[in-house]
């Protein structure tokens, strides 16, 4: 006979929730799919994961999507001064694995996970460019859990290039804080 009664293991189950660490889980999930190859069979898609380490599709942007990634971080490397740019940045959420489209983060930020493969803290800077698909609620979710791991603005470029910038405790401002000499709008 076993130790385990059905209440103990009942009262198991019921802690489980509570008693996952969702950044191990992620770790976990997103190690399994790079080391299994399994991103690889979805080369047309870019890959995230949900809580429950599901994955999570949708296609890869339009080109007009790249060129803003890219002038962002053009601009970020240029205004910012030291700290990294990171592009498909991948952050380990409470809902699951999340690729920022681009970032900034801090030296100081980034070195205690420099060899990381997915990062447990945002970096400082999180910006994302709308898609045809993209929803309201979906970037306000994805702010919202980017906040939750320590990211001081959210930038949304929408698909004229027009900035939206948001702070961690200030919600919608004109110009970003952290680089105020950001453009308002990026060119296509």
């Amino acid at each position: 006979m076993n130790d385990f009664s059905y209440g103990s293991v009942m009262a198991l189950y019921l802690k489980l929730p509570e008693a996952i660490d969702q950044h191990s889980l992620n770790r976990r999930r997103w190690d399994e799919l790079l080391e299994s190859g399994e991103m690889g069979l979805y080369e047309t898609q870019r890959v995230e994961t949900d809580r429950y380490g599901h994955l999570v599709l949708s296609p890869w942007a339009i080109a007009r999507h790249g060129i803003y990634q890219s002038e962002a971080v053009g601009l970020l490397t240029k205004l910012m001064g030291v700290g990294r740019t990171i592009t498909e940045c991948p952050v380990s959420t409470s809902d699951g694995v999340k690729l920022v489209d681009a970032a900034w983060m801090s030296r100081e930020r980034f070195e205690p996970m420099r060899e990381f493969k997915v990062f447990e803290m945002a970096p400082e800077i999180c910006i994302e460019v709308l898609s045809p698909s993209s929803t309201r609620a979906e970037m306000e979710e994805k702010r919202d859990l980017y906040f939750e791991i320590g990211c001081l603005e959210f930038w949304t470029v929408s698909a004229t290039g027009k900035m939206r910038f948001f702070g961690s405790q200030n919600g919608e401002v004109p110009a970003s804080v952290l680089c105020p000499e950001f453009p308002v709008e990026l060119e296509a």
